[in-house]
């Protein structure tokens, strides 16, 4: 069977996408996003590592990764994989959080995986009525989201940032990322990172990557990537202005890397 992903844009909000795929060849590399993603294997079998182990995404399980948590994603066994996703923007969760938990804080929890399918098959059914109605405002579609978000979010894991000695403290990994977050139409080099957090070129890529789990260039490029998907469903700009606009200047590498991170051209985000 060949690898046939989708994506779906909820009509009334930008804040939520849906993506659809059958998964045989394809593999997910290590990679992060800025959203949040609640994923459900629908059939077949996903295999998953996050925070060092390896997971198993099948049926009655459900993926819940945070923006940041490095993760990857593969085919189990001879058979292919088909999974369904919602992609939901920091604010929207938290607006939602706010709602839920009005005495609780800030939203923040590790990724999770949880077995549960009464919820899978829960969401299952809210995200084929999402891609039906193309709504998340009618009254009956909220309700239904509401309550599903409200165990979810509590069954989380809430966890402390890891930090220490050969990592990069919690100050210079804000500093990188607002950084880049400033300079993302511009041409970004180790020298420049290594200096913001006053440590040698070596020094700097060592403690990224233990803290990070990825290399700088690998983040890097997610980093662009994912601001690229959000323009894609925010604004009208042309291919080539969303991919200049985050620091792609090559209309082709632009294309190739958008492809291989999310399996479908930007066109058809």
């Amino acid at each position: 069977m060949a690898d046939d992903v989708q994506y779906h844009r909820v009509a009334d909000t930008p804040d939520l996408v849906l993506s659809e795929g059958v998964y045989s060849d394809f593999q997910f590399e290590p990679h992060y996003h800025l959203d949040y993603h609640i994923g459900l294997v629908v059939e077949g079998v996903q295999k998953q590592k996050f925070q060092g182990r390896s997971v198993l995404l099948g049926p009655g399980r459900v993926s819940i990764m945070p923006p940041g948590e490095i993760h990857d994603g593969i085919s189990y066994g001879d058979s292919p994989y088909k999974m369904k996703t919602f992609r939901i923007s920091q604010e929207i969760l938290e607006h939602y959080f706010a709602d839920i938990f009005a005495d609780k804080g800030e939203l923040f929890f590790a990724g999770a995986m949880l077995e549960d399918p009464r919820c899978a098959a829960a969401l299952l059914n809210l995200f084929l009525s999402l891609q039906e109605q193309n709504q998340l405002s009618s009254m009956a579609t909220e309700e239904h989201w509401l309550k599903l978000l409200a165990p979810l979010l509590t069954d989380l894991c809430v966890v402390t940032p890891e930090g220490g000695k050969g990592y990069l403290s919690e100050k210079q990994w804000q500093q990188v990322r607002e950084y880049c977050r400033e300079s993302l139409d511009n041409k970004i080099v180790l020298d420049e990172l290594a200096e913001l957090c006053d440590l040698s070129r070596y020094q700097f890529l060592r403690r990224f990557e233990k803290t990070v789990g990825v290399t700088p260039h690998a983040w890097l490029t997610r980093f662009r990537l994912e601001h690229a998907c959000a323009l894609l469903r925010r604004t009208k700009q042309t291919l080539s202005e969303v991919s200049q606009a985050v620091g792609f200047y090559d209309q082709s590498h632009f294309n190739r890397a958008f492809r291989q991170a999310y399996g479908v051209s930007p066109s058809k985000y």
